[in-house]
């Protein structure tokens, strides 16, 4: 698992000696000797890790390992020292450049010295860790004398015992069997896939097992074939497993072993295809993981007769969508809900008392088992069963709670859970891997935000280059990578499907952190933190109930990346316990911390890239940030602080410029969110994606033409004045992707239509400002999907220029139109989402019949004068939610009782 680590130290090796020649003199051979190293190491590594996945490592090979791993370590603290000197010497202005490095000459001359030396240990430790390896003659990992695992066919036993469970041993798919007992029998002629998947252990095999032992199911096909495919499978073995189990469910059982066992792929695909000639089959592919087995075995089933049935299970979601060029099916297995979980768990854990209760002095222990289970049926079988042979005492269930992590990897009852997600984890690439451990560091249950997650996992540098391709872009598409593989739960999407939060399955989350410890990925104290622990590994994760704790722990000037989280706080206290310490810290995640001043001495942490204030109380920035030149993401938004100091503009590197919050009062005024004013030529910060929100002010939005490597803008205080300025500075930001504008005040015009040519790439567009007509150019934003007019108050109808955008799926109107009728005609064809709030003067809306097809959530709120629903809302069949808030008495009435037909098919309706 440290592969990915050391290839990170040796890119950062690499970046060393191409790019900062001029300081390394007296340590380049020693750097270039220990990238020859790290690279040795690397290999050695993933030698292990790949063997590991198949034998048993002895105790000796285990050690070896964990050495290479540690040195690696070691080595990753001396590029970050490195790295510290080399930005401080950097950090000195150039007036006393010359003067700096004459006095500290001596000091440089020490600091390279010690440097030199630690790396001369670490070559003798890693000869050390050599010699010992042929003195006590430590194979296996290359002569692999351990027992061999076969994972294959432990695995093909699991599932395979899916295929004899009873009826009873069905919770909670009552719906998913309906579907697919539906589509296997339905009056489709042709040739059908059907896709099952979720997460490993969420109950795909045991679904299909119960479908495929149905005799309904069985009698309406002239053969079957339940096949268990699995990561490592042999093409030709999966043939003729094929053919046997056909001849099996036509009970023409022969001794085909012979017959079979020497035929190459081609007699295989031979026999097959004449076998199902005149036959229709119905065959599960179980634990498919890739794609390329259909386009291996597909030639063979086509042959089938029409009406032949192909269902797969799978842990991807990718694999499930992929297009088979036939008609497909496609169900998602989701968690059982709270009742059937306990239900589950009942039955197991019970099983020997004849009511199958739950004794009251162990309830609450049980229903906290079962919360950690998270509807995952594998976990809460496992679990039932592993308490079913305990006694009803309750402490001895108090300790199952609390030791559930040790429980997975030494018991034999839940070492099967681990085993199966293991399963999961080890099928990921070395880039995943590290950015699903990094999840672990977020406390239980956290709701990880999307755009948090990407930016932390570029600023770690775990995400590879890709030609064309932002290394933001990459990170989304690791998001996407793990969201597919069922390793991340999306909690929350945005109105287009993109996620927006997700968090870790709790019991993934207990097998990764006994991953991260054993790895030393990251140190992670959860209350209570007792004083004096030493930090081990470069991340440290601090985790506390309440902001009255203490911590005080060893070893932090070694930390490179640092966040703590408080469960409980108080909103009139302060937090001013932060640790002390660091050093040599890259990563500072902060963010919902209630502290009002920043940690001590931050403008000594020179190799910082990454300061997440987000959600603090802080007030103000010291101006000696401009000190911490190596930083890329600032994250203000949430704070208190109004105004950037000066120092800022010496931020060269800086990428990410975030800094909004919103007022107290959440009511839909004009004044409805804050940014920041900066004090110098911020504008000069060339290298800057991201910048929301700017207070503009004087000629500062001329300068923003600097600006062309944005990606998000964001802009406050404009004046009707600003046009021309705007308008050009937009034209050289060809990458612009996201646009918030906000006037001065709620009288002040802003026109658009000295812009030539809208951006080709903006997906989001938030204009708050009084508004005549919309611009020109907007029929032509054709990959917009989120639209915002606050306080626009046009007495132009816009809806029919908005209506035509092909992708707009989230709409936002606020006091955006003077009229008394909306009137949606046929168009919002993507739309999902539909708010409309504070609209004075409305009263009445209409809806055609074809107009928002895919509309799933409609929000209307402070429409004081609309007395009935919308007229049409029958035809919005896809409507999953109705909120209206704000409503006169006279709509309410009507709501519940002539309009109370017309919305009887929205299951979820929320009016006051």
């Amino acid at each position: 698992m440290a592969s990915p680590g050391v290839d990170l130290l040796i890119g950062k090796i690499v970046s060393l000696l191409e790019n900062e020649a001029s300081l390394l003199a007296g340590v380049r051979d020693e750097l270039g000797d220990l990238q020859s190293e790290l690279e040795s190491m690397r290999s050695f590594l993933l030698d292990a890790e790949r063997r590991s996945q198949r034998t048993e490592q002895t105790e000796s090979q285990r050690t070896c390992v964990s050495q290479v791993r540690d040195t690696a370590l070691e080595i990753e603290e001396i590029i970050s020292e490195f790295n510290y000197y080399m930005n401080k010497q950097k950090a000195s202005t150039k007036f006393n450049k010359c003067l700096y490095q004459a006095s500290h000459l001596p000091k440089n001359l020490w600091v390279k010295h010690k440097i030199a030396t630690k790396i001369q240990k670490i070559k003798k430790i890693t000869s050390g860790i050599s010699d010992r390896r042929q003195r006590y003659v430590v194979v296996g990992l290359d002569q692999g004398l351990s027992k061999q695992v076969d994972d294959t066919n432990w695995l093909r036993t699991h599932n395979e015992s899916s295929l004899f469970l009873k009826d009873d041993d069905y919770v909670g798919f009552e719906d998913a069997k309906e579907k697919l007992h539906g589509w296997l029998l339905s009056g489709e002629s042709q040739r059908t896939v059907i896709s099952i998947w979720g997460m490993g252990g969420s109950g795909k095999t045991t679904l299909v097992a119960n479908a495929f032992n149905n005799q309904n199911i069985n009698h309406h096909f002239h053969c079957t074939a339940w096949i268990t495919v699995s990561q490592t499978y042999g093409l030709e073995d999966i043939l003729r497993a094929m053919i046997k189990e056909f001849n099996k469910s036509m009970k023409e059982e022969k001794n085909l072993s012979e017959d079979l066992s020497n035929m190459t792929y081609r007699l295989l695909l031979e026999k097959l295809v004449n076998y199902l000639q005149s036959k229709s089959y119905l065959v599960v592919l179980d634990d498919v993981w890739t794609t390329e087995l259909w386009r291996q075995i597909n030639v063979a089933l086509q042959h089938g007769l029409e009406g032949s049935r192909v269902v797969l299970t799978t842990r991807h979601e990718d694999v499930a969508s992929f297009g088979f060029g036939l008609p497909s099916h496609v169900y998602h297995i989701r968690p059982l809900t709270e009742k059937e979980a306990w239900s589950l768990f009942l039955t197991k854990a019970f099983s020997k008392c004849p009511d199958q209760n739950c004794p009251p002095e162990i309830e609450a222990h049980a229903l906290q088992l079962v919360q950690k289970c998270e509807g995952l049926p594998l976990a809460i079988v496992a679990l039932g069963s592993l308490l079913s042979t305990k006694n009803n005492l309750e402490s001895e269930w108090r300790r199952v709670l609390n030791t559930l992590s040790w429980e997975l990897s030494n018991n034999p009852e839940l070492k099967i859970v681990k085993s199966i997600l293991l399963l999961s984890f080890n099928d990921l690439s070395y880039q995943l891997k590290h950015c699903l451990l990094y999840c672990s560091i977020f406390p239980e249950d956290y709701l990880m935000r999307r755009t948090r997650l990407i930016k932390l996992w570029v600023a770690e540098g775990f995400i590879q280059v890709v030609d064309g391709a932002t290394p933001e872009e990459v990170a989304e598409m690791n998001l996407m990578g793990l969201i597919h593989r069922s390793m991340l739960q999306v909690v929350e999407r945005n109105p287009y499907g993109r996620p927006k939060a997700c968090k870790l399955h709790d019991v993934l989350r207990e097998i990764l952190l006994q991953i991260v410890s054993e790895e030393r990925f990251c140190t992670i104290y959860r209350s209570p933190v007792h004083n004096d622990q030493q930090c081990k590994g470069p991340r440290l994760s601090i985790q506390l109930n309440n902001q009255r704790e203490t911590t005080s722990l060893k070893g932090l000037s070694k930390v490179s990346s640092f966040f703590m989280f408080i469960a409980e706080t108080d909103p009139s206290a302060s937090f001013n316990n932060f640790p002390s310490g660091f050093k040599l810290l890259g990563i500072l995640d902060l963010e919902g911390l209630p502290i009002h001043k920043l940690p001590v001495n931050l403008d000594r942490l020179l190799n910082l890239t990454y300061l997440n204030l987000a959600g603090t109380k802080v007030k103000e920035l010291p101006n000696s940030i401009g000190k911490l030149h190596q930083l890329r993401t600032l994250d203000l938004k949430r704070t208190d602080i109004r105004v950037l100091p000066p120092g800022i503009s010496e931020l060269k590197k800086l990428c990410h410029l975030i800094a909004y919050g919103y007022p107290d009062d959440q009511s839909y005024s004009f004044n409805y969110v804050y940014g920041v004013r900066a004090m110098s030529n911020i504008c000069m910060l060339k290298d800057l994606h991201v910048l929301t929100l700017l207070e503009v002010e004087g000629d500062r939005v001329r300068q923003l033409r600097n600006l062309t490597n944005l990606r998000r803008l964001g802009l406050i205080n404009l004046r009707e004045t600003d046009e021309k300025d705007l308008c050009s500075a937009i034209e050289q930001m060809k990458s612009l992707k996201y646009i918030c504008f906000i006037t001065a005040n709620e009288d002040e015009v802003l026109r658009l239509d000295a812009l030539s040519w809208a951006p080709t790439n903006l997906t989001t567009l938030f204009l708050t400002c009084k508004l005549e007509k919309l611009p020109h150019w907007f029929p032509s934003l054709a990959n917009l999907k989120r639209l915002l007019l606050n306080w626009t108050r046009s007495q132009e109808d816009l809806l029919p220029k908005i209506q035509a955008l092909p992708n707009l799926a989230f709409l936002v109107l606020i006091r955006a139109y003077t009229g008394k009728q909306l009137y949606f005609g046929a168009g919002f064809k993507k739309l999902t989402e539909l708010q409309l709030l504070n609209f004075p003067e409305l009263k009445q809306i209409i809806i055609e019949e074809g107009a928002m097809p895919c509309l799933e959530q409609l929000y209307i709120e402070t429409c004081k004068h609309l007395r009935r629903v919308p007229n049409g809302i029958e035809y919005l069949t896809s409507l999953k939610e109705l909120f209206v808030a704000d409503a006169s008495a006279e709509f309410i009435e009507n709501v519940n009782g002539e309009d109370s037909a017309r919305v009887q098919h929205i299951p979820r309706r929320i009016i006051y």
